[in-house]
């Protein structure tokens, strides 16, 4: 089995890593981690010294949960791609084909009141009218079964 996890080193996607671990723990599956980085919005020299920092950054951290799956006993791999997220990871499952795509549930909610959370509720859901999250994104376009984990409780 190969299971490909979207991982970004963030929060949400450490949650999705242990969900991997937790639900496919039993199989000990190839675990293909895809991370992808954003290019900068600037041409500035200013702009490159920050793409690289977060390149490096999040390499690193996608290397370091490669480390966590094997010492647990998984087969990992690392893919780092540079552009959009969606196009990447959708390219990513058609090249690779992998037998699940796994990805956390991203969320803009912080822990806050009531009034918080409902005008983030509304952000969140004008932004997939809009744009499309990535899991909206891929969840209408990759031909593999996908996983999204959430990533809090209500």
């Amino acid at each position: 089995m190969e299971i490909m996890l979207a991982y970004d080193h963030s929060r949400n996607s450490r949650i999705a890593l242990e969900a991997v671990k937790r639900l496919f723990g039993h199989e000990k599956p190839t675990v293909i981690l895809i991370s992808v980085i954003e290019e900068p919005g600037s041409a500035t020299s200013a702009g490159d010294e920050m793409f690289q920092e977060q390149y490096d950054q999040q390499k690193a951290g996608v290397e370091a949960a490669a480390a966590e799956l094997v010492a647990d006993g998984f087969t990992a791999k690392v893919l780092v791609a540079e552009g959009d997220a969606r196009k990447m990871i959708l390219r990513a499952t058609e090249e690779r084909r992998p037998d699940v795509l796994v990805m956390a549930r991203h969320s803009y909610k912080p822990d806050g009141n009531f009034i918080t959370r409902r005008l983030d509720a509304l952000v969140e859901e004008f932004d997939h009218m809009t744009f499309g999250s990535v899991s909206a994104f891929l969840a209408r376009r990759v031909m593999c079964p996908l996983l999204i984990v959430p990533t809090h409780s209500e």
